[in-house]
Parts: structure tokens; sequence; C-alpha cells
């Protein structure tokens, strides 16, 4: 049996993931973390998520839990994130990490810890991006230079950071089959009297409202034809479903840095 922990256990990913582990066969949840300021800690984390958990109280540190699990599943803040890898990494522990929004330093850092420790980190966990990212890979080298490209994504109105994770991700992919640098090919946005659109940029546009769970399009535009490649999430448990199946993954691995790409063998 695989004993898990999630943090933001209270949060709208955490209850899901909770629903997705209590649904996997051979995976238990045996820890829940919260921020320490949450009025959730010591809440019962059956009652706070409707499932059929006992005896499972929700903490507010990582390492009030440390001995009681395996793998870590953490879609947090790249703060926590940080803070939770050197954690895992003091005690051995391996990680499915879905944060977003890291910055370069903060990324390193936590490939770091995957130097001791065996980590799964990806944009999205959702088996049918991970497909995307393979399809938009193939598109690119196929159509090379002769079609402009546009990424554009769609997510809930509370989602803090942009474009997402996914649509980096994705730009990342698209540029690297072109022999691209992202960095200096992409566009965030536009506004005013622009000019003409140069045949190198990659260019991203993200849209922020309601309940929107994810929505992802790469988009190329050659003369005489479009190619279209979409991936729409109508639940998280699309995201939660993949995360587990990466912690279950994880567990043959000692240390290193993995991705989705790793656990669905699309390398």
């Amino acid at each position: 049996m695989i004993n898990i922990a999630i943090t933001g256990a209270g949060g709208r990913m955490g209850k899901t993931l909770i629903e997705a582990i209590t649904n996997s066969d051979g995976i238990q949840l045996t820890a829940a973390i919260e921020n320490p300021e949450s009025a959730l800690i010591g809440a019962d984390v059956g009652e706070l998520s409707g499932v059929g958990l006992n005896n499972i109280q929700v903490v507010g540190s990582l390492s009030d839990v440390i001995n009681s699990f395996d793998v870590l599943i953490d879609f947090s803040t790249p703060t926590s994130t940080v803070s939770n890898a050197e954690v895992c990494l003091a005690h051995k522990k391996k990680m499915v990490v879905g944060t977003t929004g890291l910055t370069e330093e903060q990324s390193q850092l936590v490939n770091s810890a995957s130097q001791g420790i065996a980590i799964c980190m990806a944009s999205n966990f959702a088996t049918g991006v991970n497909l995307c990212f393979k399809l938009a890979e193939i598109a690119a080298g196929v159509l090379g230079d002769d079609a402009d490209i546009e990424i554009s994504e769609a997510h809930h109105k509370d989602k803090v950071d942009a474009p997402s994770g996914t649509a980096l991700s994705l730009g990342k992919v698209v540029a690297g089959a072109l022999d691209r640098d992202l960095d200096q090919v992409a566009i965030f946005g536009r506004e005013g009297q622009t000019g003409q659109r140069e045949r190198s940029t990659i260019a991203f546009s993200s849209v922020r409202a309601g309940d929107i769970v994810g929505d992802h399009t790469v988009l190329f535009a050659a003369d005489g034809e479009r190619v279209e490649i979409t991936h729409k999430a109508s639940s998280r448990m699309a995201f939660a479903r993949g995360a587990v199946r990466a912690a279950r993954w994880l567990m043959e691995k000692d240390s290193g840095m993995f991705d989705m790409q790793d656990v669905l063998a699309l390398k």
C-alpha cells in the first residue's frame, strides 16, 4: 500500500485529490496539510471532503506528518513547494509537484532536491494534455516555419498566474521542436499598433472567467490552412488521476526529476 500526503487539503484541487486517492487501489491518504493559518487545521479530512476517511486530521506543517507518507502530492504555492521540497529531501520522501508560477530560482531549488529524491513535476497532470504536448511537438516539426503559432488558454477567475503553466509548457515544446528560444520569441498579449506579425514569434493569450477548469489550444496557421490542437478539462479529476498515477510510478524511482511525459512513456 502506497501512503500519500497532500497539500491544500481544503481547496478544490485538494478535495479532488482526496476523492481520487480514495477511489484508487493500492494507494491511501495518510496525511493532509493546509496553510498553518487556515481555519481548517484540526478538521477531519473525511468530513471535509465528504469521503469515507477516518482519523485523519488536517495539519499545518509537513514536518508534523513526515513519517506517515511515502509520496507528497503538492499543488500549493511556489514558496510552499520550495519549502516542502527541502523537508522531503531531508527525510527522503518522494514528491509529485503540480504547483505553477515558480520563478527560475524556485524551479532550480526544486530541481536540486531531485538529486536526492524522486520528483515528478508537471504543469499539467491530465493524460490528454500530455498527449497534446506530443501532438504539438509533431505538428511543429512537420509544419516548420510555414505556420504562425498562437497559444490560447482559459481558466477560472481565481487563477493568479498567467499564462498558465500548461500554456508555457506547450510553448516550450513547440519552440524546442523549431529550435527557437521561447524567451526570445514569446509575445504575451497585444495592444495598439503592433505592426506585422513576425513568423518566428509564438504568441500567448489568456482568459480568466467564471469557473472554467482549463482550456488550451495551440493554433498553427499557414497560408490556406489551419491546424488546432485543443484540450478542454471539464473536471479537476483529470489532473488528480494523473497525479495519483505519477505517485504510483515514482515508487520505482530513487531520485531524479521526471514529468508526465516520462510517466506516460511519451518521450
